[in-house]
């Protein structure tokens, strides 16, 4: 309850609210507390501060303390840390890349020079093609494609369960988020105090976006080494932006829900139809695979 104590060492650092949780404390029995039992003491505005911040949560006849423990530590070091965040976030700097990382970032770079430079998507297509060419001599192509998605859906998944640190994420979430409310808080009361250390956390914090930017970035790293030459295969089998496709390949036409029956090449909004097929199946699928797997892409910061 780390969170509790952080709280009321905040509001201890009033005289009036520490004097309302001593009170509170004294007069709990077996840890809940009435409002007629301290409103002789307290002020309503000083109970709805209790309980709007935490230290009192319903209880079965009355509010209970949310944890004495934690309100008595609160309260026995006041000055320990009345503005700066209780939440322990690692050190960016300890969000290093490996030589791997690095060597995945140079070869995502060439094969981004595949989308504009000929000889070199015609070397990733051709190279790929000893792989999807008999998948595609099966498959329809809309087919291929949606199995495409699901193997891109598939480890991206897997690599950022893998890479990214979550526990890292949901600590930078909930420091940044800490310190939002204690500057809510402190602008409230007219703490011009308060409010100038609260901004110098906040600047000293800014760290903590460069550590959020490299966890982040990371996975994606190592997804676009694997997806950008799927994608390049697909972009010389089919062809796009006036580049021909390979001879032999059957480009049926596809029927789409409100666009009707569409040629893979024609534009669909402002992409062709086999990217847009692409997308939907692999956000579809992707979404499928997280599910099955329970894996979740979001911190969590409870």
């Amino acid at each position: 309850m780390a969170r509790i104590e952080a709280r009321v060492r905040e509001l201890a650092s009033e005289p009036q609210m520490r004097e309302a949780i001593e009170v509170v404390l004294d007069r709990a029995e077996d840890g809940e507390v009435q409002w007629v039992d301290v409103r002789e003491d307290l002020s309503s505005g000083q109970w709805g501060r209790l309980i709007e911040r935490g230290v009192l949560e319903d209880g079965e006849a009355g509010f209970a303390l949310a944890d004495r423990e934690a309100i008595e530590a609160g309260l026995e070091a006041p000055e320990e840390s009345t503005s700066s965040s209780d939440v322990e976030v690692p050190d960016s700097g300890e969000v290093s890349w490996s030589i791997y990382d690095k060597a995945a970032g140079v070869v995502t770079l060439l094969f981004f020079v595949g989308y504009s430079y000929g000889p070199v998507r015609s070397i990733v297509g051709n190279a790929m093609d000893v792989l999807f060419g008999p998948l595609q001599d099966a498959l329809p192509l809309y087919a291929v494609i949606m199995i495409l998605a699901t193997l891109t859906g598939l480890y991206s998944t897997l690599l950022r369960a893998n890479l990214m640190d979550m526990d890292r994420m949901a600590a930078y979430q909930q420091r940044m988020k800490d310190i939002q409310e204690r500057r809510k808080e402190a602008k409230e009361r007219g703490d011009d105090d308060a409010m100038q250390a609260i901004q110098e956390e906040q600047m000293e914090a800014m760290g903590d976006q460069l550590g959020m930017f490299k966890e982040q970035f990371r996975p994606m790293v190592w997804i676009m080494v694997l997806t950008i030459p799927v994608f390049l295969w697909m972009y010389w089998k089919i062809g796009f932006r006036g580049a021909e496709g390979q001879p032999g390949l059957d480009l049926e036409p596809i029927v789409l829900p409100l666009a009707g029956q569409v040629q893979w090449t024609d534009n669909l909004l402002i992409m062709p139809t086999w990217i847009i097929w692409y997308f939907l199946c692999s956000m579809a699928f992707t979404q499928i695979i997280q599910k099955g797997l329970n894996i979740s892409m979001s911190p969590s910061t409870s």
